[in-house]
């Protein structure tokens, strides 16, 4: 095809592609909603416990984990120090309004594989884990001897 052809249909085809957004578009709740568990499963896995309280949790359940006595990023990393090569599969997604919930298998080095539903809340900032399923948050952390 000759090059006069082609700049000639870029051309003309540029203004309806911008039009339609170039393919781009907003990613659909159930889409965000994965996109939260997957930051969900990163975090966890590379132990950034400042990702998981300021980006992941939402403010119901970071309310929850305080009343256990400590603020969220120490409550993580007790609860989760031990926890090796952690794995989430996210299963079927579902959507109603400004909550949602997801079936997940989680395993990790050395523990059982857990079937469980991770609900989540739409907030300003967008979808943020409410509970996660079995027991809402970890256990309360052993206290440590001085």
């Amino acid at each position: 095809m000759p090059r006069r052809l082609v700049a000639l249909l870029l051309c003309c085809a540029a203004p309806a592609l911008a039009a339609a957004g170039c393919g781009t578009r907003e990613p659909s709740d159930e889409e965000q909603v994965r996109t939260t568990l997957a930051a969900l499963a990163d975090a966890t896995g590379a132990k950034d416990y400042r990702r998981l309280c300021e980006e992941v949790f939402a403010r119901e359940l970071l309310e929850g984990i305080e009343k256990i006595g400590l603020p969220c990023e120490p409550a993580m990393r007790q609860a989760f120090e031990d926890v090796q090569d952690p794995r989430l599969t996210v299963g079927r997604v579902s959507v109603a309004g400004q909550t949602a919930s997801a079936e997940v298998r989680s395993s990790a080095r050395g523990q059982e594989p857990s079937n469980d539903t991770v609900t989540l809340v739409k907030e300003e900032e967008g979808w943020r884990v409410s509970s996660l399923g079995a027991g809402d948050a970890p256990p309360p952390p052993e206290p440590r001897e001085p």
